[in-house]
């Protein structure tokens, strides 16, 4: 039977260079998608897939992310006071209870695969999911309740992929498969931007992972890769030499909230979605249009 996946790791230590200057003050995963902030919408899907340990990867300046997960009484009685229950409750739909979040300060800005081996403590001797928080996904069920699933089918390590826009494949990291049938396929390989013609596959790593533990062995001793950091990918592609990996090809649609227009697709998308605002929403589009 595989170990269940009860702790998650979120990197937001990165400094949200693509939306500035709106990441300036504020850490770029508490910007809105409508009317919640992009973190409200990860520890959901967190959630919603089992998981009971939150574990935060911060950087200097971003003790915001850590204040908004508290609570903040002067608020609340304020609200309790005013009869604004629906509000109260909703404000505190985000708090986790005691014990169940953790925030650890990635000291400088070494790579994705250096910011997952600071959880290495916390998170011990456990499989656990990775969750980019920029890569903001519209599922039913939830990406990572997907990913959950097919651990559950498979063990080992599962990876989320999903087809690359047309004629884009080499401007990411893309999977190279064994065989293709279905949305769930052993993988053989990883490749990051790879040339124009010769990728293995069309599917591209879209922020959700499912890792075994002995990721932080090889991450340790790992030697910087592409733009001089500690890269996850080439952790993984050590990985699989020992461990199998599957790639998931999730069905949903993701929002790319590090970029501008992402940011902007995926607060249009939420407001259409939502029963109180989605009609009121479509109405004002349609007259900016």
């Amino acid at each position: 039977m595989n170990r269940q996946v009860k702790k998650a790791v979120l990197p937001v230590a990165g400094l949200g260079t693509r939306v500035l200057p709106a990441g300036k003050t504020t850490p770029k995963n508490l910007l809105n998608v409508v009317d919640r902030p992009i973190l409200s919408y990860i520890v959901e899907e967190a959630r919603a897939a089992g998981i009971e340990h939150l574990v935060f990867i911060v950087g200097r300046g971003q003790a915001a992310i850590e204040d908004y997960f508290d609570a903040i009484p002067e608020i609340e009685q304020a609200l309790a006071a005013k009869g604004k229950i629906d509000i109260l409750e909703d404000l505190r739909r985000d708090l986790p209870e005691p014990g169940q979040m953790s925030f650890i300060r990635q000291m400088a800005p070494l790579g994705l695969g250096h910011a997952v081996w600071c959880a290495r403590h916390v998170v011990g001797d456990e499989p656990f999911a990775v969750m980019l928080p920029d890569m903001l996904m519209q599922a039913d069920p939830p990406a990572l309740v997907q990913a959950v699933e097919a651990y559950e089918k498979t063990g080992g390590n599962v990876v989320v992929v999903e087809p690359a826009p047309e004629g884009e494949a080499h401007k990411y990291g893309i999977v190279a498969l064994e065989g293709r049938d279905g949305r769930l396929n052993r993988m053989v390989g990883m490749v990051e931007k790879p040339p124009p013609g010769t990728e293995p596959s069309n599917l591209f790593i879209s922020g959700r992972y499912i890792l075994q533990p002995e990721i932080f062995r090889i991450l340790e001793t790992q030697e910087r890769g592409a733009g001089g950091e500690i890269q996850l990918t080439d952790g993984m592609v050590n990985l699989m030499k020992t461990q199998p990996f599957h790639a998931l090809e999730y069905e949903g649609t993701t929002y790319d909230c590090g970029d501008k227009i992402g940011l902007l697709r995926a607060n249009v998308a939420f407001a259409l979605a939502r029963p109180d605002l989605g009609d009121a929403a479509r109405k004002a589009i349609g007259e900016l249009l």
